[in-house]
C-alpha cells in the first residue's frame, strides 16, 4: 500500500469513528473493509439496487456508498420511499412487472451486479385492478411462463428473475453484502433476561416457525403458552402482529426466521424500530430472531425501544 493509501486509510478511519461515535477496532466491525474500499472506487464499481417498501434499502445504499460504490435506484412504483432519491447516485422509478425495464437502466448505468432490497405488498398483486396494475413485458412473462412454471413460490420467482437477468450479464448479488454488521447478534441483546416461560414458548415455537418458513408459508408466528396464536402468511408479518394483539391480551412472543436454506439474495428477514413499536402497541414480551440470517435495521435503536418498553430480544441459532 503506498502513501496515498495509508492517508486514505487513516482518513477513511477516523471518519468512521467521528461518524459512529466507536472506535477504531469496533469501526472495523462494520464489515466495510478500507481495501475493498479503495478497490471499488479505483475500479469504479457500480451496484443497481431495485427498491421496494421499508428501510433495507436505505441501510443497503448508505453501505455500498460508504464502501466506494456508485449507486442507482430503481424505486417500484407504489412501493419504495421518494426520499431513496437522497441516498443514491441515480434514481428512477420502475413499474414491478417491467424486467426490461429494469435490465435497459442497470445497463445504461453501467452496472453488473443488482441487488433486492426492502419488501413488496404482496395482497396488491391479489387486487381488483391487478390485470392493468402489473401489465407485464415480454420480459416478465417470459420468467413467468417459462422459467418458473413449475414452481410460483416467493423464492423460485425470485430465483428466476436472478436467471433472467444473468442472461444480460446482470448478476444478483447478496442482499447483505454492504449491511452485515445489521444482521441479528446470538444470545439476549437486551438487558431484560426472558423469564422461563418465555424460553419455554420459544423451545415450544422455534421448530414450527423453522417449518413454515422451509414450507414458504411465511417467515413469523406468534406464541402464548405453548400455543400458536397466529401465523404469518400473505399479510405480512406487522398484520400478524396487530392480529395476534387482537386475539391474546398479551405475554406473546414473536418468532422470526429464514428459511432452513435461505438464499442471502432474496426475501431476508427483517426487523426495526417499527417492529418494536407494534410489538409493544400489541403487549408482545419478546421479539426472537435467528442469529446471523436476520436483518436488524437501526439494531442500537431496536435494543434501546425494547429496553424502554420492558422487552426482551433474543438471537437464536437454527
Amino acid at each position: 500500500m503506498n502513501l496515498c493509501d495509508n492517508l486514505l486509510k487513516i482518513t477513511y478511519y477516523q471518519t468512521i469513528n467521528r461518524a459512529t461515535g466507536y472506535g477504531i477496532n469496533r469501526a472495523l466491525g462494520f464489515g466495510l473493509l478500507l481495501g475493498d474500499r479503495l478497490d471499488a472506487i479505483r475500479e469504479g464499481k457500480k451496484l443497481v439496487i431495485v427498491a421496494g417498501n421499508g428501510q433495507l434499502p436505505f441501510l443497503v445504499a448508505r453501505g455500498a456508498r460508504a464502501a466506494g460504490v456508485e449507486v442507482c435506484v430503481l424505486g417500484l412504483r407504489d412501493q419504495a420511499s421518494d426520499e431513496l432519491a437522497e441516498e443514491a447516485d441515480s434514481f428512477y422509478r420502475v413499474p414491478i412487472a417491467r424486467l426490461g425495464r429494469w435490465i435497459k437502466l442497470s445497463k445504461r448505468f453501467g452496472a453488473e451486479e443488482l441487488i433486492l432490497a426492502g419488501g413488496v405488498k404482496k395482497t396488491q398483486a391479489f387486487s381488483r385492478w391487478r390485470i392493468w396494475r402489473y401489465i407485464p413485458d415480454w420480459r416478465a412473462m417470459r420468467v413467468w411462463y417459462r422459467r418458473a412454471k413449475g414452481d410460483r413460490r416467493n423464492l423460485a420467482i425470485l430465483g428466476a428473475l436472478a436467471d433472467e437477468l444473468a442472461e444480460e450479464g446482470i448478476t444478483v448479488v447478496n442482499s447483505i453484502k454492504y449491511c452485515e454488521q445489521a444482521l441479528a447478534d446470538e444470545g439476549v441483546m437486551t438487558r431484560r433476561t426472558p423469564s422461563e416461560q418465555i424460553l419455554e414458548n420459544i423451545d415450544f415455537g422455534w421448530p414450527m416457525a423453522m417449518k413454515i418458513a422451509e414450507l414458504d408459508i411465511g417467515q413469523s408466528l406468534a406464541v402464548r403458552e405453548k400455543d400458536v396464536i397466529a401465523v404469518e402468511a400473505i399479510e405480512g408479518t406487522d398484520a400478524m402482529i396487530e392480529r395476534a394483539g387482537k386475539l391474546v391480551r398479551g405475554d406473546w412472543i414473536l418468532i422470526k426466521v429464514a428459511q432452513p436454506h435461505q438464499d442471502m439474495r432474496f426475501d431476508v428477514p427483517t426487523v426495526g424500530p417499527e417492529t418494536i413499536e407494534m410489538l409493544h402497541r400489541n403487549r408482545a414480551a419478546a421479539l426472537v430472531v435467528q442469529a446471523g440470517r436476520t436483518i436488524m435495521i437501526e439494531k442500537d435503536k431496536m435494543i434501546a425501544l425494547a429496553e424502554k418498553y420492558g422487552m426482551a430480544i433474543i438471537g437464536k441459532k437454527a
